[in-house]
This record gives C-alpha cells, sequence and structure tokens, in this order.
C-alpha cells in the first residue's frame, strides 16, 4: 500500500514545556489528547489532527537535525508569523521557492530542528523584505 500523505512529525526535545509554548506561538499548534504513554511529552494539534508530537525525557542526538533535514507546513498569515518571530528573537530566512512565488520561510526551533513554512504567494511580504539565509 503507497503512502498518500504524511500524517505527523516527531520531535525530541529537553524541554517540553518551552517547546509546546513555542510550536503554540509561532504555528498556533494547540496542545490536545494523548495517549497515556510512560515518558513526557505532548501532541500538538493543527485543524483538529495532531500533526507534532513531542517527545522529552531522551538525550538529544549530537547533531539536532540528524538525518531530516527539516519539517514542512502549509501555512497563513505571513506578517504575522514573521512579527512573531521576530517578538522572539528568532532568526529566519525567507525566500520565494525557485521558479514559483511560493513563499518559504525556515527557521529553527528551541531544540535545533529546523522548520519550513509554506505560504501562498498572494501574501505580502513585510515591509522592506531582502533575502537572507540562517
Amino acid at each position: 500500500m503507497p503512502a498518500i500523505a504524511m500524517d505527523h512529525f516527531t520531535i525530541l526535545t529537553e524541554d517540553v514545556a518551552a517547546t509546546v509554548a513555542f510550536y503554540g506561538d509561532i504555528l498556533e499548534l494547540e496542545a490536545g489528547p494523548r495517549p497515556p504513554f510512560n515518558f513526557p511529552g505532548a501532541w500538538l494539534y493543527g485543524g483538529g489532527r495532531p500533526i507534532l508530537h513531542v517527545v522529552g525525557g531522551r538525550a538529544l542526538p549530537d547533531d539536532p537535525q540528524g538525518v531530516l533535514d527539516h519539517m514542512a507546513f502549509s501555512a497563513t498569515g505571513l506578517r504575522e508569523t514573521i512579527r512573531r518571530l521576530t517578538a522572539r528573537d528568532v532568526r529566519f530566512d525567507l525566500q520565494h521557492l525557485p521558479g514559483s512565488t511560493l513563499w518559504q520561510l525556515f527557521f529553527f526551533d528551541p531544540s535545533g530542528a529546523r522548520v519550513e513554512l509554506d505560504f501562498r504567494g498572494e501574501e505580502e511580504a513585510p515591509d522592506g523584505w531582502e533575502p537572507t539565509r540562517i
């Protein structure tokens, strides 16, 4: 049976509460029901679905990215998202997907995981925007 869609990502963290707060603030994901596992963590929901699983109590790898380069989410509200990242002093890289008007916004979460947010090209860039690389 072939895969037809991405269901969720699981990330490791040393600070579950800080990670939940970060994704709640930046992506407006909300903590929701989670099975009673015997380790700390949270399930974060978007659109009524658990799309990001946060796991605590495990050692982080030396390279926080490991074999996963980044996780990507479809998003709306480019200007507001950039405002939230700036308010948290989170560095980011905003660019157009080559050959497209799609906006790609990259940043790192508190545990070092690289996150991509994709916004429709109709959304307006922030005033004074210039491409950067993080």
